[in-house]
């Protein structure tokens, strides 16, 4: 027997004569195209009645007449065999889904082999790109699940689910537009996956580009500033300060250094500036220091006297290089006076008893009252109470000087006031001698 098929959503008509003029010509549905083998698979199964309802309200099918007929039976067992095709929304719902994994499959692999392409940089990790894939295949799988448990038979609907036109049915619709937007998510994924990677491969060469420019705007700034230094106006002396001195008078230094006013720190000339300070000859030493933007500082390292040298009436007090420091009109307080005549000043006779009375402790230093030299090794020194000190040459003046302090302090304990030789030319045999 002969079973009519197709997908009429019609209800059945009754039992009647199958052939004859009068009897109604069926309309069949539009021609579905085949299935390809890559989307050949098992249907998912179609939601029970216990799912949960996805929006869209099924129509109640209209109530099939009841009749006791015996032609009843076979247009329910046509119904049941109907039912149990595959429909339009199935084969959709399957092709859909397997479009949706290939295309997820496709950007995935797309994502890997431009990842490839930069060895040297980091990539996501498996368990990343595995969880981008689980994604894709989700949402694939609910999109199926939603499709399936929407009803499968035309004719339990209650209504016709063709467009206006009568072309396809409205569901197929809906499918294009969740493909389409599908198709759209998916091309946005893939932007960004190209931007990240051209931002991946460009780091290098943004992080050279940004050195270089670091580079440059220092080399830049240091320039200009080198050239308001030395240049501008804006670095010129204008004070200058003057430390240190005692028997100098710090205004005329001032007034000798005041031709560097208005020359820029960094180009002024400190030739210039010691031949104007060598003109002071209590000066010993001195130091400057620049200090921006205008102010340069001297500091003045006077001569100290040592000896006293007598000049006719007066005494003049001389430093260790035979500079006269200052006159006196009488014999200074605490300070040995030289034998030298004024025209051997500087010489190395008198260079050797002043370094000889620099080596003694300020405690001896104090009791010598005179020191003659008729040699450079032939220093004699004459102490307090009229005791003498032979020295010899001016080596190993130090070890000389701790030997005569102890033979000093020991007489003193042992016989004060008497009058006595101390031969310390020898430092390892110190020598006292009564005189008579």
């Amino acid at each position: 027997m002969k079973r009519p098929e197709g997908f009429d959503d019609r209800p059945d008509e009754p039992a009647g004569p199958a052939e004859g003029a009068s009897a109604p010509r069926q309309r069949r549905g539009p021609r579905q195209r085949p299935v390809p083998w890559s989307a050949r698979r098992p249907s998912r199964p179609v939601a029970d009645a216990g799912a949960p309802d996805d929006g869209l309200e099924a129509r109640p099918a209209p109530d099939a007449p009841v009749t006791d007929d015996e032609t009843a039976g076979p247009a329910d067992d046509r119904t049941a065999d109907r039912t149990a095709l595959p429909s339009n929304r199935e084969r959709a719902g399957a092709l859909a889904g397997a479009a949706g994994r290939r295309l997820g499959a496709g950007f995935s692999s797309v994502a890997e082999q431009l990842r490839g392409y930069s060895p040297d940089e980091e990539h996501p990790s498996a368990s990343r790109r595995t969880a981008e894939r689980d994604h894709v295949a989700t949402v694939t799988d609910v999109l199926d699940v939603h499709r399936a448990s929407r009803s499968t038979d035309p004719e339990a609907d209650g209504h016709d689910t063709r467009d206006d036109h009568g072309d396809a049915p409205i569901g197929a619709g809906v499918r294009a537009a969740e493909t389409a937007r599908e198709a759209r998510v998916a091309k946005r994924r893939r932007r960004l996956l190209e931007r990240a990677e051209v931002r991946r491969f460009t780091r290098r060469a943004r992080h050279r580009r940004a050195a270089w420019i670091t580079a440059g705007v220092v080399v830049v700034v240091f320039g200009a500033s080198l050239l308001v230094a030395v240049y501008s106006p804006l670095m010129a002396l204008q004070t200058i300060e003057v430390k240190g001195t005692n028997r100098v008078d710090d205004a005329a230094l001032r007034q000798a250094l005041s031709d560097q006013v208005g020359t820029p720190l960094a180009r002024l000339d400190f030739d210039e500036v010691k031949r104007d300070i060598a003109s002071f000859p209590l000066i010993e030493s001195y130091v400057t220091e620049e200090v921006p933007p205008h102010t340069l500082v001297v500091t003045v390292t006077e001569r100290t006297p040592v000896v006293a040298v007598q000049s006719g009436d007066a005494f003049d007090l001389v430093d260790p290089a035979g500079i006269v420091v200052q006159s006196s009109p009488s014999r200074p307080d605490g300070m040995p006076l030289a034998d030298v005549a004024r025209a051997k000043l500087g010489s190395p006779v008198f260079r050797t008893m002043t370094e000889v009375v620099l080596a003694l402790p300020s405690t001896v230093r104090a009791q010598v009252t005179d020191v003659a030299a008729s040699t450079a090794d032939d220093v004699t020194l004459t102490l307090q109470g009229g005791s003498t000190v032979v020295w010899g040459s001016p080596e190993d003046s130090s070890a000389k000087a701790a030997l005569l302090a102890a033979l000093v302090k020991d007489h003193e304990a042992r016989s004060p006031g008497s009058v006595v030789e101390y031969d310390v030319s020898a430092p390892d045999n110190g020598i006292v001698r009564a005189k008579s």
